[in-house]
C-alpha cells in the first residue's frame, strides 16, 4: 500500500449511516457510499472501503486494510489479533452498546443456560456462542444461521443467540432473553504492523482524535449570555458546566459575557432559571467537536 495513504474499512449495513454521519461531524465528507464499496472522501490521505462489519477485523489482521471500524464482538468472533485504538460509543439508533443474547420463545420451559444441555442453538456468531457455552460447562449443538434467526425458534432450534440494541424486535417476536453473552461497541482497530509505522500511526491517531471529539460533542451544546456583574456569583452557582465557564467584561460597564458548554438535555430546565437570575441575550448553539 502507498506509504502516505491510509486505507480504512468502514461497516456497511445498519452501521453505515451513523458511521458516515460520525465522520462528517469529525470533518470528513464521504460521498457515494450508497452505490459503491469504494466511496470518495475529501481527504487525499484517506482511502475508504465499505465492507461487512463481520469481515473488517480479518482484513485488518491480514494487512488488506490499515485500520477500520467494527464491533469488538466481530473481533472476538474472528479471533483477530489487531490493535484497538479507541472505543467509539455509538450504535445504529442510540449510544447504547449492542448485546449478544441467548433467546428462547416466551412459553419455552428453558430458564437458564444449563437447561440447553443437549439442545440446538442457532446463531451467526458461532465462535462467541461456542466459547460462552464452554465457559458455562454446558454441551449444546451450535449451528450457523444464515439470517432470519428469530423465526427459527421453536420449530427448527431450541434457542438462538442474536444481536439486539433495544430488544424491541425480540419482544415483537414473543421471544425472551435467557442470558447475555457480551456487550459490544464499535471501535477503531489497526493492523499491528501498521501501528508501528510512524506516518500511518500518526494519521490514525489524528482520525481517532477527531472521531472521539465528535462523539464527545454529541450530547452537548454551547450557551452564551450577558449578565449584570452583580448577579454573576448566583448565576455561576446555578450553572453546570463542562469546565468553569468563560467570563468576559462587556463594553458596557457593570456587565459581563458568559460562555459555557452544558448537557443538551438540561437546557430546557436551566434557561428559564438563567433568565430569572438576570441573564439576557441567551444563545444556544450546537457543537461539532469537544476535545478533552
Amino acid at each position: 500500500m502507498e506509504e502516505n495513504i491510509l486505507t480504512i474499512g468502514l461497516p456497511s449495513g445498519s452501521l453505515m449511516e451513523p458511521t458516515i454521519a460520525l465522520f462528517a461531524k469529525a470533518g470528513f465528507s464521504i460521498s457515494g457510499s450508497s452505490r459503491s464499496y469504494r466511496p470518495s472522501v475529501d481527504d487525499p490521505e484517506l482511502r475508504i472501503r465499505l465492507l461487512r462489519a463481520q469481515e473488517i477485523s480479518r482484513y485488518i489482521e491480514h494487512g488488506y486494510l490499515d485500520c477500520g471500524i467494527t464491533g469488538r464482538d466481530w473481533v472476538e468472533e474472528n479471533s483477530s489479533d489487531i490493535h484497538e485504538v479507541v472505543q467509539l460509543a455509538y450504535s445504529k439508533t442510540s449510544s447504547n452498546p449492542t448485546r449478544w443474547v441467548l433467546v428462547v420463545p416466551e412459553e419455552s420451559p428453558i430458564k437458564c443456560t444449563a437447561d440447553l444441555a443437549g439442545k440446538r442453538v442457532a446463531t451467526e456468531a458461532v465462535g462467541i456462542t461456542k466459547r460462552f457455552f464452554e465457559r458455562a460447562g454446558v454441551h449444546a449443538e451450535i449451528e450457523f444461521s444464515w439470517g432470519a434467526t428469530e423465526v427459527k425458534v421453536p420449530d427448527l432450534v431450541d434457542a438462538i443467540v442474536d444481536i439486539t440494541e433495544t430488544g424491541s424486535s425480540l419482544r415483537a417476536n414473543k421471544l425472551r432473553i435467557v442470558d447475555t453473552l457480551m456487550e459490544s461497541y464499535p471501535a477503531l482497530f489497526a493492523n499491528r504492523a501498521i501501528w508501528k509505522s510512524d506516518w500511518k500511526r500518526e494519521k490514525i491517531e489524528r482520525v481517532s482524535l477527531l472521531l472521539k471529539s465528535a462523539l464527545a460533542a454529541r450530547d452537548l451544546v454551547g450557551l452564551k449570555m450577558n449578565l449584570p456583574e452583580a448577579g454573576l456569583k448566583k448565576l455561576l452557582e446555578a450553572l453546570p458546566a463542562l469546565r468553569n465557564p468563560t467570563v468576559s467584561p462587556l463594553a458596557q460597564p457593570g456587565w459581563v459575557a458568559i460562555e459555557t458548554v452544558i448537557d443538551e438535555k438540561i437546557v430546557r430546565e436551566i434557561i428559564p432559571s438563567l433568565k430569572s437570575l438576570g441573564a439576557e441575550g441567551i444563545i444556544e448553539y450546537p457543537l461539532n467537536k469537544v476535545v478533552h
